[in-house]
Order: C-alpha cells, then sequence, then structure tokens
C-alpha cells in the first residue's frame, strides 16, 4: 500500500510537467539543463533565462512548451 501511494504523487509530478505550465510569479522551471523564472509585467509574462552563452534570454509559455519543460532539474 505505501508503495502505490508512492507511485501516485510521483505519477502526479511527472504529468505537470507535460501540463501547463505554472502561473505563479517567480516560478522556475528547467529548459535544456537551465531555469527558468516567470516574470509577470503589465500585460504580458515572460519566461527569463540564460542561452547557452550565458546571454539573457525570454521565452513564452509556447516556446517553453515546444522546448520541453520540467519542474526539476535534470541530473
Amino acid at each position: 500500500m505505501t508503495s502505490e501511494s508512492a507511485s501516485g504523487p510521483a505519477g502526479e509530478s511527472e504529468s505537470s510537467s507535460s501540463g501547463a505550465l505554472p502561473t505563479v510569479p517567480s516560478s522556475v522551471v528547467w529548459c535544456g539543463g537551465r531555469p527558468y523564472v516567470l516574470e509577470i509585467r503589465p500585460g504580458r509574462a515572460r519566461w527569463m533565462g540564460t542561452d547557452e552563452r550565458g546571454r539573457p534570454e525570454a521565452l513564452s509559455g509556447a516556446e517553453l512548451e515546444r522546448r520541453g519543460w520540467s519542474p526539476r532539474r535534470a541530473c
């Protein structure tokens, strides 16, 4: 019974990565091994992170969905 309850939350957290992106300001998700933080400004929201060279990069929610994202850092 405990193994069933342990597998339940793991399945829920995995399904959240394929579900909707978080909407709470300052939420963090991982994409391509890099963190992205949700910034909400009047009229628009964007995910801020860095590209492979360390330069600031703003992504839309649709772009994160296309690239694939995770609520946790991949090891």
